[in-house]
């Protein structure tokens, strides 16, 4: 590896950890805000029991942004919320839950009243989108009742679109036709929420596999452009050429906001083929 290409991995490894530390900063700010308000409202419930309820289920002071306290009993009985899952108040929950966060439930009535705040991770609709996303929630057992606080996960990490590139690239090589399919069949660990794999034939210049969009399969990926027209294909390919590693920034539609975001986009060439995994931001 010449002198330039290895100060071109260096400045990406430099980039990708900057980047890994703002998004650990941001988690870490939620997590505070999260333990913060379940603290606050832990201690408002030991003052006023119950009674607590009405307040933590109206749009006030144990509502902080997309954060907000909810309560349910040890049978599983929606109490009190203070977000969407108001409209399930006075239901009994447990048994209409995803598999994981019936998991999450049991676990946590297994947790012995004293022993403090515990937490865990599921996947819940955000109402600020609409989408089921992953949310970490960190909660406490009271007697009977179980009141909690969570916040939605930031997007895919630089880290975790990084690990998930290396994963596409190792599988490729042991069996390219059995990882293109498993892509194909968007399954097999290639799509991870906001995370996707595509893959370019850099001999036809062609999608031979796409982890959300089976369209652009066969489609020249030399012409694809950005929603406002700004060429996307031509200069990943340019880049490519150049060195087996790389990072290109462009605008690409979200398929978990469904919205067009900054994308971040790692590649690294593996034999004939461009791999690539990205990363977004709002």
């Amino acid at each position: 590896m010449g002198f330039v290409q290895r100060f071109a991995v260096l400045c990406f490894m430099l980039v990708l950890g900057l980047t890994q530390a703002q998004a650990a900063g941001t988690e870490k700010d939620d997590s505070k805000a999260a333990i913060a308000l379940l603290e606050k409202a832990l201690a408002y419930y030991h003052d006023n029991g119950d009674k607590a309820f009405a307040a933590f289920s109206r749009q006030g002071e144990f509502v902080d942004k997309d954060r907000y306290v909810f309560v349910v009993d040890t049978k599983g009985v929606m109490l009190a919320s203070g977000g969407p899952s108001s409209a399930l108040i006075g239901r009994d929950v447990s048994q209409t839950l995803e598999p994981s966060l019936q998991k999450a439930f049991k676990d946590a009535l297994k947790v012995p009243e004293g022993n403090g705040i515990q937490q865990a991770e599921y996947r819940w609709q955000n109402w600020s989108d609409g989408k089921v996303e992953r949310k970490h929630v960190y909660y406490q057992r009271v007697g009977q009742r179980i009141l909690a606080v969570g916040y939605y996960l930031p997007r895919a990490s630089a880290e975790q679109a990084m690990a998930l590139l290396n994963k596409a690239a190792t599988d490729l090589t042991k069996d390219e036709k059995g990882t293109l399919t498993a892509i194909n069949s968007l399954k097999g660990g290639y799509l991870q929420d906001d995370l996707y794999v595509f893959v370019v034939d850099l001999d036809t210049k062609r999608y031979v596999a796409h982890g959300t969009n089976l369209r652009l399969i066969n489609t020249d990926f030399s012409k694809v452009n950005d929603p406002e027209g700004k060429p996307v294909g031509e200069p990943i390919l340019a880049l490519i050429a150049k060195q087996d590693y790389g990072e290109y920034e462009y605008r690409w539609k979200n398929p978990v906001t469904s919205k067009v975001e900054d994308k971040h986009a790692y590649l690294k060439k593996v034999g004939h083929f461009l791999v690539a995994v990205g990363y977004y931001s709002p």
